[in-house]
Parts: C-alpha cells; sequence; structure tokens
C-alpha cells in the first residue's frame, strides 16, 4: 500500500492482510509492560497472601491463554499455531511493581507481536484483578513490543529499551 500500512485495501476498507505468498520461518516477538502497586499490594503478592490465591501463577496461566486467543480480541490478526508462549515476571521493589514479561513463538508466515502484547497486557490486567479490593489506583504502565525475530523485516529491538 501507498501509505504502507497493510490492514485497508485501495479504498480504504479494513481487511486481512494475505499471507499466503509469505514464507514460513521461525518467528519470537518479547513484550513487555508493569504494573505500579501500593507497598501493601507489592509485599502481599510477594509474600503470597492475596485472598484470591497466586497472582503470579494465574497470571501467568491468563497470559498464556490470551496469546493464544488474540486472533478472537484483535479484528485483523490471523490465528496462529503458537508453538511456545512464557509469561515472566520480575519484581521491582524500588518502586512497587511487577514486570511482566511475555515471549511467544511460532514457525509460521506472519509474526506474534499482537500474540505478546496480548499476553503481557492480559497477565498484567490479573494482577489488577486480584489485587483490586487493596488497590484500585494500581496503573498499567510501558507495555511495548520489546523485540521481535524472523520474517522479512528480520530482527527488532526496540531503541526504547528492552
Amino acid at each position: 500500500m501507498e501509505n504502507g500500512l497493510t490492514h485497508f485495501d485501495e479504498k480504504g476498507n479494513a481487511v486481512m492482510v494475505d499471507v499466503s505468498g509469505k514464507n514460513m520461518t521461525s518467528r519470537v516477538a518479547v513484550a513487555k509492560g508493569k504494573i505500579i502497586v501500593n507497598k501493601e499490594v507489592y509485599e502481599a503478592i510477594v509474600a503470597g497472601t492475596i485472598k484470591k490465591g497466586d497472582v503470579l501463577g494465574v497470571a501467568r496461566i491468563a497470559g498464556i491463554m490470551a496469546a493464544k486467543h488474540t486472533s478472537n480480541l484483535i479484528p485483523m490478526c490471523h490465528p496462529l499455531m503458537i508453538t511456545k508462549c512464557s509469561v515472566d515476571f520480575n519484581m521491582l521493589p524500588e518502586i512497587s511493581a511487577v514486570e511482566a514479561i511475555a515471549m511467544v513463538k511460532v514457525n509460521g508466515q506472519t509474526g506474534v507481536e499482537m500474540e505478546a502484547l496480548t499476553s503481557v497486557s492480559t497477565a498484567l490486567l490479573t494482577i489488577y484483578d486480584m489485587c483490586k479490593a487493596l488497590d484500585k489506583s494500581m496503573e498499567l504502565q510501558d507495555i511495548h513490543l520489546a523485540e521481535k525475530s524472523g520474517g522479512k523485516s528480520g530482527i527488532f529491538v526496540n531503541p526504547k529499551g528492552s
């Protein structure tokens, strides 16, 4: 397309991109984000005393499930046969935050950036849901694609930091 946006046809209508002519390649995407919580919530997550249960364990499962269902949520995403998805967490005591890192892999004709971003967003939203009784002012921040590889465009590492 002239404007570089491939999700629109020549008349400006939204379309699903035809990837049938693309090569099958190994593709990986990593997304990151964090949730800022108050000290009470941070300490309860670390101690495992949130009444709803294992916050990070549930958030991990939610993130993996979200990656697998991205095409049901984002209208122009292709359904993908994900070969691996992981969600990990870094505890950031200096700012009372939890960082989520989602990594998604596929062997296919289109990338998994949206799956990684959906995964990390859902993991963070799950933390919010499980902790909202203690802190309704939590903030999701800095959700971004950290890096990706595979496909015609090759390797991307976010210059804003990964």
